[in-house]
């Protein structure tokens, strides 16, 4: 599928992986609708890209809310090709620490809002990419793309709600891709290493000497290159996903190889 005149909508558009993605799309033709819930920051990247993207306010986990965002999409762009997910939060708590075990809502939150909230928004895109007219030979109608993490199979000490969370991205992807295979539609997803993006820098959009001295160490987790990945390394894969009609039910690691580490 070629980007240009395709329409994408994107959550967690307004920063990090989703806002690279925003860009990386729209320089080659694309529309963009950003689904995020930082209005701020959604209508500062309007502004820098013009009449090819419009923000939506959106809470991934609401489907009145997700309804409401494709209804606008839509109206402005008239059709749905692609859906990346993006969206996502993370937290660091024990099963069992030092104030109790793993407080229950805190689990369902992180699950409902990468796991629940990837699905609420791909299924209600698939349904619009149903009704688009076949743009290749193969009947080629959408293309759907999720982020799962590396923590999906190598959570680290912290990291059970965030682990389940992605590990059910990966778990669900073949069984989509299956299932949305006979109205043209491909599912992919990506499976992120160590990647210099807000959730990584506790939330900051700058890196100040402060947290490029915390995250340094993460470095060396990476033999070859030795240096965590870039969010438009994240987004060009996302465009090579969206570009290659024969790649379909993958979960592609991009990580820079740290699984090489000798044990």
């Amino acid at each position: 599928m070629e980007l240009r005149d395709k329409v994408a909508v994107i959550t967690g558009g307004a920063s990090g992986l989703g806002r690279a993605t925003v860009r990386r799309f729209v320089a080659n033709g694309a529309k963009c609708a950003i689904f995020d819930m930082n209005e701020e920051k959604g209508k500062e990247l309007v502004a820098e890209l013009g009449d090819s993207v419009i923000f939506c306010n959106v809470n991934v986990t609401s489907e009145e809310s997700v309804v409401a965002g494709i209804d606008a999409t839509m109206q402005a762009f008239g059709a749905i090709h692609i859906n990346c997910n993006y969206a996502g939060i993370g937290n660091a708590k024990r099963t069992m620490g030092r104030n109790g075990p793993f407080p229950l809502k805190d689990f369902n939150l992180i699950l409902q809002v990468n796991l629940v909230g990837t699905f609420n928004v791909l299924r209600l895109c698939a349904e619009k990419m149903a009704e688009n007219e076949p743009f290749n030979d193969d009947g080629g109608r959408g293309c759907i793309i999720n982020t799962a993490s590396v923590a999906a199979y190598d959570g680290q000490i912290g990291q059970a709600a965030y682990s389940a969370s992605k590990g059910g991205v990966v778990g669900m992807t073949l069984p989509i891709a299956r299932d949305l295979a006979v109205l043209g539609i491909r599912v992919n997803t990506i499976v992120p290493g160590l990647i210099v993006t807000p959730l990584m820098m506790g939330g900051s959009e700058v890196m100040t000497p402060e947290i490029a001295k915390a995250i340094e160490p993460l470095s060396s987790q990476v033999l070859y290159p030795r240096r965590l990945g870039m969010p438009d390394e994240i987004a060009h894969l996302a465009q090579t996903l969206v570009e290659n009609d024969y790649i379909n039910a993958e979960c592609i690691r991009m990580d820079g190889g740290i699984r090489m580490q000798p044990k």
